[in-house]
């Protein structure tokens, strides 16, 4: 094991005792060997079974079977959730033969970033991370469950079921994924067609028909933004089955995939003798193991908030220099759009997930030893790759090299030496850099500031001809508490043409950008925000800021003095609050912590 691994794990380890131990010990006096049911009222289990069938009813009444619950994100107007449509179905069937039951427990809301880019939905997208963990919570609080699965995909989805599921931790759980859509247009050529809109060389029916051939089927997105780094990591961590990540909805093997998580759940709950909590599954560890995954794929600069809630439900405390620490030892080892043109189905078809675990492995760059949800305890297991003979379901060793090492590489020769995401600070705070995107030649900008309080103030400067020249775009008022942190990716083609005329351009904002965000530098979630009186609400029109993505420095160029004696200039935006069902979520905005501390209302932060 690296050196740098084991003493970021062992850090983490220390400084999360008091917690970890305290919620440990909350969850092992929940462990129940018999059913939960069992303890029941009787009038408590008859409401609990009232709709099963009439089997059904005899099994939960009368036996020791297991209950396992399905906790699902479906709804058929995201792309990445139609699929589990069918999936209650396939999974009370497999769970029914192998010897259980399964209730559907709870739906989850589910919004799509795609849809409500740029649009005032866009302002609930990261509280619905909390909500959903609540939703979650909601489902599993009538107690009856001895096991769970989860089905969820995309952005804010997971990581809400993640912290939804950490609550009840006595239980085993195994995340159900259902896959991306197959390969339509290349994103080069999408990310062309928006750049073509942006400046009026083609026309909005140009644009929508480029847009729906990317678009163009039930799955996951096929770029590598948040939604496909979730599944990453769900797999990384060991809470999906080996190789499961990134096969196709709608295939034999992917059905098979879904029957197979339902009977694994079944092996380990508390009435067996393979107990397999998952809040021992996700342990500091398993967490490590998370974040080298990011590093090592380039993945959503998201997870930097996601990944230390998820910490947080399970009382281990992650910060950013965590990520930074890592980030100095793993090698960048994939090419995937926007880090490349290849999309997440290249890279499944180069060798995916099994490849990239066992170049880690074999490296001494990812923890071995995690408790997992594949019969094998480790990552051992998550060498292989499920194929099917007929209807049998089996696992294969990987392949010992990448098919194409064009799109996943070795750690001998890796596309770049450290990893995908920088943390970055000055006199601006601290903040977040997705290195991992952006051409060498774009890493170190010096320029003048533009300041805006609202992404749309900028895209009207653009439509005007205004912004023709060298300059740091400053967004401010972005963050958790002003407008619940929308991701600003509806700035990416304008800012992408700029830079494409030979303008050196930068973003720098308290804000969010997209998993799918790249080629522009830009320096995100700045804290402290500017709504509570961050350095970038001092930041004046004209002011000069540097920013080297390879160093990790961002400031802005100002006799130190006179920086400190600016007052930060209010937010006097009143139009973010309300419409768009933004007005019940005041309490979210009010009580949310830093974008370093997860950026929820979940957890209380010193």
């Amino acid at each position: 094991m690296h050196p740098t691994i084991e003493q970021v794990t062992q850090d983490i380890i220390e400084r999360s005792h008091k917690e970890r131990n305290a919620y440990l010990k909350y969850i092992d006096a929940q462990a129940e060997k018999a059913p939960v049911r069992s303890h029941m009222q009787c009038a408590n289990l008859a409401h609990a079974f009232a709709a099963c069938p009439i089997a059904e009813k005899q099994d939960l009444a009368e036996t020791p079977k297991p209950n396992i619950a399905i906790v699902s994100s479906y709804n058929d107007m995201l792309s990445a959730h139609q699929p589990y449509k069918d999936a209650p179905d396939i999974i009370k069937e497999a769970i029914r033969e192998a010897g259980g039951v399964a209730q559907f427990a709870a739906g989850v809301p589910a919004m799509c970033d795609g849809v409500t880019q740029g649009q005032p939905g866009m302002e609930l997208s990261l509280f619905s991370r909390d909500l959903i963990a609540m939703a979650t919570a909601i489902g599993m609080s009538h107690n009856t469950f001895d096991g769970a699965l989860y089905l969820g995909v995309c952005d804010k989805i997971v990581p809400g079921l993640l912290i939804g599921a950490l609550s009840f931790g006595h239980l085993p759980a195994v995340f159900v994924p259902a896959g991306p859509m197959p390969s339509g247009i290349s994103n080069k050529e999408k990310a062309r067609a928006r750049q073509a809109y942006a400046v009026g060389k083609i026309s909005r029916k140009e644009l929508l028909e480029k847009e729906a051939a990317s678009y163009h089927s039930a799955g996951t997105c096929t770029f590598y933004g948040t939604a496909n780094s979730n599944q990453m990591m769900m797999e990384i961590m060991g809470l999906h089955l080996p190789g499961s990540s990134f096969v196709n909805p709608y295939t034999p093997l992917r059905d098979e995939l879904t029957r197979q998580a339902a009977r694994q759940v079944l092996k380990f709950t508390a009435m067996g003798d393979d107990y397999r909590p998952i809040a021992r599954m996700v342990d500091e560890k398993a967490l490590v193991n998370a974040i080298i995954g990011l590093l090592a794929t380039g993945g959503s600069t998201n997870h930097t908030m996601h990944l230390i809630a998820i910490g947080r439900a399970s009382g281990i405390t992650l910060n950013w220099d965590d990520f930074d620490r890592l980030s100095k030892v793993i090698p960048q080892l994939t090419k995937i759009y926007p880090n490349g043109a290849a999309d997440v189905n290249h890279f499944h078809q180069a060798g995916g997930m099994g490849v990239l675990i066992a170049e880690l492995l074999k490296h001494g760059l990812l923890h071995k030893d995690i408790l997992t949800v594949a019969d094998e305890k480790g990552m051992d297991s998550y060498t292989k790759e499920p194929v099917l003979t007929g209807v049998k379901l089996t696992w294969k060793p990987c392949p010992e090299q990448s098919r194409n090492p064009d799109v996943l590489s070795s750690v001998e020769k890796p596309f770049a030496p450290m990893g995908g995401l920088h943390v970055m600070t000055g006199n601006l705070g601290r903040g977040v850099s997705k290195v991992s995107a952006v051409a060498e030649e774009h890493q170190i900008i010096e320029a003048p500031a533009v300041v805006f309080d609202d992404q749309e103030d900028f895209l009207a400067a653009f439509k005007r001809g205004e912004l023709e020249k060298d300059f740091v775009a400053v967004i401010r008022f972005q963050g958790p508490r002003a407008n619940g942190m929308p991701e600003l990716h509806k700035l990416t083609p304008p800012l992408g043409v700029l830079q494409d005329k030979g303008f050196n351009v930068a973003l720098v904002t308290d804000g969010r950008m997209s998993g799918a965000s790249g080629k522009v530098p830009s320096v995100i979630h700045l804290c402290p925000e500017c709504e509570m009186g961050g350095p970038l609400a001092k930041v004046l029109e004209g002011d000069i800021i540097a920013l080297n993505l390879q160093t990790g420095d961002i400031n802005v160029l100002v006799d130190e003095d006179e920086f400190n004696a600016r007052t930060p200039i209010p937010n006097r935006a009143n139009n973010h609050h309300y419409g768009m069902g933004r007005e019940m979520f005041g309490h979210f905005r009010l009580g949310a912590s830093t974008a370093e501390t997860g950026a929820s209302n979940l957890f209380p932060v010193d």
